[in-house]
């Protein structure tokens, strides 16, 4: 709940600055950035001896605090200077903004180090994603420290970092929603931020009750719902900024805590279920994202959203749903709930809308986490040209993904005896392609499609400067961006 919220521009000299730090860069070749050049040149080569004893090698991470003319420098090292790519740049920014948030920096200002777009968008993000702390729940007397201003200087693409800064803004919007505990981050949680969104940006939004959908056929969301109190909801945002142009559809998992139902999950790490509404938190990091970027697109957001309890109403094992378009659905295991409520939402999005594609993104299975760990997303869809831009996008943003196959082999294997599909495959098989080729029973055949299986990456993810320890990450707000956006 802690994070940079703007950053700013200074385009005086170093020795003009006000700020609380200055930082400058350094490569490994012993090279020096512009503004860490000016300053080394008029002040008797103020980081020469540093450099020569070895104490500074100009590493990426790298970093060393001098003072020269009345301020104080921050040296920061950028690796080989042919090798310094826009991740490189982020993890550079991140680390920037992690050490004032460790000596309690109030302002700095940064330079630029690149006047390249790629690397100054990177910078943008990194400066805020570093700056990320979950302030959570503890004692208000304990007041987190807030980094007040971040000023960039030198030689630098303005608008490039402004919306490096806002993709990770929206990266930190998605990151509150996944980590406030489930009895906070409520499906109500989840509308009122559709909400906000909304109304700050001119945005459509429809929220049906469980009454609402229930009656009009949505008995994958309905059954899934039936074990809790806590009011289910089905949001849909609009975000109708590009005229006639067919909407992208963003379809994302709201389940804000599984139990796992009726087939109860192990006690070991439930209290990590909070986590299961990520696909929904990405979604609407995305829609936050487009509200302070407002390109011209369209796009819609839909979030079926409820809880997973094992309540006296709840869904069995055995049942038989039928989902909204019509296809019914034998239920084997009450824990694979989150591609029984997907099923509703691709179904009304193929039903209500003529879009370009559709992306849905869900903690859908542990499966993917044993195929790919904490590294990679799991994708699967429809359409190789969807696909290949997912990739493009994954590239730029280093959000990695692995292409898992959808052949008819899979297909076959959740047909039911009894009903149209299970929500089960062949057991201990291929579980996350399962559960791909579930979904793709719900998608229109003729719209595009690509699924993201994000259990594994939505949260314990290894820490370093831009990914908090013991956090969602926020994985794909940025991807999906790239993506939305070029």
């Amino acid at each position: 709940m802690s994070y940079l919220k703007s950053v700013e521009f200074f385009d005086g000299s170093w020795e003009s600055d006000k700020s609380d730090l200055i930082v400058v860069g350094m490569y490994r070749d012993k090279s020096f950035t512009a503004m860490a050049t000016k300053i080394s040149n008029s002040h008797e080569n103020v980081f020469k001896d540093a450099v020569s004893s070895g104490d500074i090698t100009g590493k990426v991470g790298d970093r060393n605090i001098f003072y020269a003319g009345g301020k104080r420098i921050l040296l920061v090292g950028l690796g080989q200077k042919k090798k310094f790519d826009s991740e490189k740049m982020r993890l550079v920014a991140g680390e920037v903004s992690k050490l004032a948030k460790e000596k309690e920096i109030l302002s700095l200002t940064v330079e630029a180090f690149s006047n390249d777009a790629e690397l100054n968008m990177a910078l943008g993000e990194g400066l805020v994603l570093g700056s990320y702390h979950f302030t959570g729940y503890a004692d208000k007397k304990k007041k987190e420290f807030q980094i007040s201003t971040v000023a960039v200087a030198g030689s630098y693409q303005k608008d490039a970092i402004l919306v490096g800064a806002s993709n990770a803004i929206a990266v930190c919007y998605a990151r509150d929603l996944g980590n406030h505990p489930a009895n906070i981050a409520t499906p109500s949680k989840l509308e009122a931020s559709a909400r906000e969104i909304a109304s700050s940006s001119g945005m459509n939004i429809k929220v049906m009750e469980r009454e609402e959908f229930t009656e009009i056929g949505m008995g994958g969301l309905a059954g899934v719902a039936q074990g809790t109190d806590e009011p289910p909801k089905f949001i849909v945002i609009e975000y109708m900024n590009g005229g006639d142009k067919k909407p992208k559809i963003l379809v994302g998992k709201g389940l804000t805590f599984d139990s796992g139902g009726i087939s109860i999950k192990p006690a070991a790490k439930m209290d990590e279920m909070k986590y299961d509404m990520c696909g929904a938190a990405l979604v609407l990091g995305v829609f936050k994202g487009l509200s302070l970027l407002n390109p011209k697109i369209n796009v819609v957001g839909i979030i079926p959203s409820t809880e997973n309890l094992s309540g006296s109403k709840a869904y069995k094992p055995g049942d038989v749903l039928t989902a909204y378009n019509g296809k019914t659905i034998e239920v084997l295991n009450t824990d694979a709930e989150g591609r029984l409520i997907l099923a509703d939402g691709l179904s009304y999005a193929s039903k209500h809308y003529d879009p370009e594609y559709i992306l849905d993104f869900a903690t859908l299975t542990g499966a993917v986490l044993v195929a790919l760990g904490h590294i990679a997303t799991g994708v699967m869809g429809t359409n190789r040209e969807l696909l290949n831009r997912v990739f493009e996008a994954s590239e730029k943003t280093v959000e990695k993904v692995w292409e898992l196959p959808l052949w008819p082999e899979y297909c076959k294997q959740i047909k039911s005896d009894i009903a149209d599909v299970k929500n089960m495959g062949a057991p201990m098989q291929a579980g996350t392609i399962a559960a791909g080729a579930f979904l793709k029973e719900f998608v229109d055949e003729k719209i595009p499609w690509v699924h993201f299986d994000i259990a594994g990456t939505a949260w314990g993810a290894k820490p370093n400067s831009i990914t908090p320890k013991g956090s969602a990450t926020g994985w794909g707000v940025r991807l999906v961006l790239e993506m939305l956006t070029n």
